[in-house]
């Protein structure tokens, strides 16, 4: 892998790791495992499947987690397909951390995940707040179907409810204690110059305009009329933070740093909202 220069970045930061999650894949083992399963031996078919999902890792630059149909986010192991970005957002730390100390954990009752894709988001802080009711929000079908494989395989599916809503248009007289999104936020130039492997995910959740603001634009139009009073939004725009800075010098914006790496993600209160938008 490191001969043909696939790029990671989708779970992965390095070819070893990479090569052990697809070897630890084909053969089921856990990554918790002893250090004794490293004298297991590889069977003939076994070690022909790990084989074939090489080269296609090599020849087709397809991600490593759309070979395997699996990503880990959170602790929690869900299912994706080429209908849903893979899991990857800094947003593990902050669910992990439930949100503190930015909220008082405890009077957590109804989160909302915009643009949910595989569902990850939602279903992870709903993990994390088991008394709170949750709202996975997200524009394409195909998303959702996906969403709802992790909710039933995560036994979510009485607190976490799934939408099919551009934004928050099907989300009248709803509000938030926690409204958290990993939208769209790659601008037109920076999408043309992707590594091969982002070809294989939908451009409906990268793509969000020429500047990459469209969708986070939005949210920040309307969050204030969805969050409860010092309610959270949280949202993630990578690479656009500049381009966002530069966009909206008034917004107090708090931007967050993460232990395990990452970044882009900012945290504003609905007071602030309110606020500015005045």
């Amino acid at each position: 892998m490191r001969a043909a220069r696939v790029f990671f970045g989708h779970g992965t930061d390095n070819a070893r790791d990479e090569s052990a999650a697809l070897v630890f894949h084909v053969m089921k083992l856990s990554h918790d495992a002893p250090p004794s399963v490293l004298r297991r031996r590889v069977s003939v078919a076994q070690g022909e499947r790990i084989a074939a999902l090489l080269e296609r890792r090599i020849a087709e630059r397809v991600p490593l987690a759309y070979l395997t149909h699996e990503a880990w986010f959170a602790g929690h192991r869900f299912f994706v397909d080429e209908r849903v970005l893979i899991p990857r957002s800094p947003f593990a730390e902050l669910i992990e951390r439930r949100f503190a100390p930015w909220i008082d954990p405890r009077q957590v009752r109804h989160i909302l995940d915009l643009g949910t894709g595989s569902g990850c988001i939602a279903l992870a802080a709903a993990r994390a707040f088991p008394r709170a009711r949750v709202d996975a929000v997200d524009i394409d079908k195909g998303a959702l179907e996906v969403a709802a494989i992790n909710r039933r395989r995560l036994r979510l599916t009485r607190r976490v409810r799934l939408i099919e809503s551009d934004h928050f248009a099907a989300l009248s007289g709803e509000s938030y204690d926690i409204i958290a999104s990993n939208p769209p936020y790659v601008g037109m130039r920076e999408m043309r110059g992707l590594p091969r492997e982002y070809r294989h995910e939908p451009r409906l959740a990268l793509e969000s305009g020429r500047e990459g603001l469209d969708s986070v634009r939005i949210i920040l139009d309307r969050a204030a009329h969805h969050l409860r009073p010092r309610g959270l939004l949280v949202v993630e725009v990578g690479n656009t933070e500049r381009a966002l800075r530069r966009s909206f010098p008034r917004m107090p914006f708090t931007w967050l740093d993460f232990e395990r790496g990452g970044g882009g993600v900012f945290l504003l209160t609905r007071e602030q909202l309110v606020k500015t938008a005045v």
